[in-house]
């Protein structure tokens, strides 16, 4: 099975690239910036959860906890609005968060009881006691 994987190519990554804080930082070696980004890009575009991020973009911790810390620094706003001026259509930028949820009462009311054939229709008949008769 072969994955769609998202990469910045290199035109992206250059006009990204000024906006990224510095690698001096303490602590251990930073993993590769632009193979994290195309992991946190590759997550927010597919709805896949962080966990559930391919190998191929290192570790999804190291994935999330990035997007995370540059949330709070603020430094993914900055880059969309940087980004979005260069463009000029800053004020034609729209994010859609769409999402239906289903109340866990929407099946019914409680206590009313439904029809027989509804009822047969909503539990599938069972075959082990087929299987079991016929294997004697």
């Amino acid at each position: 099975m072969t994955r769609k994987l998202f990469w910045l190519d290199e035109l992206q990554w250059a006009s990204i690239k000024p906006y990224i804080p510095s690698r001096k930082q303490r602590g251990p070696r930073r993993q590769d910036d632009r193979r994290v980004v195309s992991g946190i890009v590759h997550v927010l575009q597919s709805g896949c959860r962080w966990q559930d991020c391919p190998p191929e973009y290192g570790p999804a911790k190291t994935i999330y906890n990035r997007f995370h810390r540059w949330s709070q620094k603020g430094i993914w706003e900055r880059l969309f609005l940087e980004l979005s001026s260069i463009v000029g259509t800053h004020y034609e930028n729209s994010i859609d968060s769409t999402a239906i949820k289903a109340h866990r009462a929407a099946h019914g009311k409680k206590g009313v009881r439904r029809s027989a054939s509804a009822v047969a229709v909503a539990q599938p008949k069972s075959t082990r006691s087929r299987i079991v008769k016929a294997g004697r």
